[in-house]
């Protein structure tokens, strides 16, 4: 029998904090359109195009106040978000004698509007989004673009995590914190401030399903950054980033990951990238393979195709390929369910990890009373379409100190990593928090037959 596994349970809880707030754009529901009337965003403007210059000052003054031990910079936040909306409310028709309603760029003969009265606008326009007042959970983590000045055998980290917050819509945040040479970790401290990204789209060869590029030049801390849903195709959520640090044939380094957006009606997998994690692009994936969720890169290129696992039919566990990152494909079935910790279905926790022994790839197992556990197997480094071996039992199941929460009975992650001969391995409880453990590489390996 295979040795057991001694897992470190580390005292590190991250928890949602509903007083964490982000600026996001906010558009009334409208009736259905109509040719002959404003619509609805165009009908509240005209109501603050008819305010008087004293009473734009006063309530402008007023939401500054409010916002303002909340938010970096809210001027400039609200004057951006009129910008961005300027295009669809400027037919609106002024109140008669009020200033005319114009575009950011106004044509010859028309009034420019006041900034004091563009901000207000635009404070009509957005909204505060307590991103992770219901849960903070669902982790994966990297290695930090900046190793510099740290102790030898340290390495700096930067840790995804899914806030859930009004509506159960989910977003993306990030922590980030220290691995010690001894497989300590310490958390940095969250800022309690959150920035608003600049939103662009990027046009893309199928209408109305653009890709976005999202700058976060004003943070000053990657706490401070949240990545919620733009898009039609992510109104219902952005889910479960698998973070990988992914490395080039020519060196080159970009930060990836997967995650599943949620639509109307509809899931899909979509791509993030970053090389500095301050401009981020969330790009569509195509292919039959991709409409289904837990899907995770490797770091690097295998036989010169970028590759990834997931599971495209419910049940097992596929590798697949790709020549272009964008699209993909059918594969080939790996693992299946074979322990009863793991009968219901199989999934990834994370990007495989490149060891001397071959890819070591966290899994998930879904059991009786849909209990979820965390196992592990090692694929074969040239052709990881081979299993080595796996473990029989789960190196995590809940327990009576963690199975209780939102979603009860499920231990969960998206990603560890490796320092030296330690595994490091953030996980959520209950699809509420986030904790870690730690464990040795070599006995892990040990355990499995």
């Amino acid at each position: 029998m295979a040795p057991d596994v001694a897992v470190t349970h580390l005292p590190i809880i991250l928890r949602a904090d509903p007083a964490r707030v982000v600026l996001r754009p906010f558009i009334p529901a409208d009736d259905p359109p109509s040719t002959d009337k404003p619509n609805r965003a165009q009908r509240l403007t005209e109501r603050v195009m008819a305010l008087c210059d004293q009473a734009v000052a006063a309530e402008l003054d007023r939401v500054v106040a409010s916002l303002s031990d909340r938010h970096r910079d809210i001027a400039a936040v609200l004057l951006r978000r009129f910008q961005e909306v300027s295009g669809a409310i400027g037919r609106a028709q002024p109140v008669p004698g009020a200033e005319p309603m114009i575009d950011p760029q106004p044509e010859s003969g028309q009034q420019v509007l006041s900034d004091a009265r563009r901000r207000l606008i635009g404070a009509y326009f957005c909204e505060e989004y307590s991103f992770e007042a219901a849960a903070l959970f669902n982790p994966s983590i990297v290695a930090h673009p900046d190793q510099t000045r740290l102790p030898p055998g340290c390495l700096r980290f930067v840790l995804s995590l899914r806030g859930v917050g009004e509506g159960h819509i989910s977003s993306i945040t990030f922590r980030s914190g220290i691995i010690g040479a001894d497989g300590s970790v310490v958390m940095d401290p969250a800022s309690i401030q959150a920035i608003s990204p600049h939103i662009a789209f990027i046009p893309g060869d199928i209408p109305d399903d653009s890709a976005l590029r999202l700058s976060c030049a004003e943070s000053r801390d990657i706490s401070e950054i949240v990545i919620f849903p733009v898009t039609l195709h992510q109104q219902h959520g952005i889910e479960d980033l698998r973070l990988v640090r992914f490395v080039e044939d020519d060196s080159s380094v970009t930060w990836l990951g997967t995650y599943t957006a949620y639509g109307e009606g509809q899931i899909r997998a979509e791509l993030l990238s970053t090389t500095d994690f301050s401009t981020f692009e969330l790009i569509p994936l195509r292919g039959p393979a991709s409409v289904n969720k837990g899907l995770a890169l490797f770091p690097r290129r295998i036989a010169g195709q970028y590759a990834m696992i997931g599971r495209i039919d419910h049940e097992n566990i596929w590798l697949l390929r790709s020549n272009d990152l964008i699209h993909w494909d059918s594969g080939k079935k790996i693992l299946c369910p074979r322990q009863v910790w793991e009968f219901v279905q199989l999934g990834n926790c994370g990007s495989p990890i490149e060891i001397a022994e071959g890819w070591l790839v966290l899994i998930h197992g879904v059991g009786p009373v849909r209990n979820y556990c965390i196992g592990a197997c090692l694929l074969d480094k040239t052709d990881p379409g081979k299993v080595l071996k796996r473990l029989a039992a789960p190196l995590l199941r809940p327990s009576e100190q963690e199975r209780d929460g939102y979603v009860p009975n499920v231990i969960y992650s998206c990603g560890g990593m490796v320092n030296g001969r330690t595994l490091i391995l953030p996980y959520a409880v209950a699809d509420s928090f986030t904790t870690f453990a730690t464990l040795a590489l070599d006995d892990l390996l040990a355990a499995m037959d």
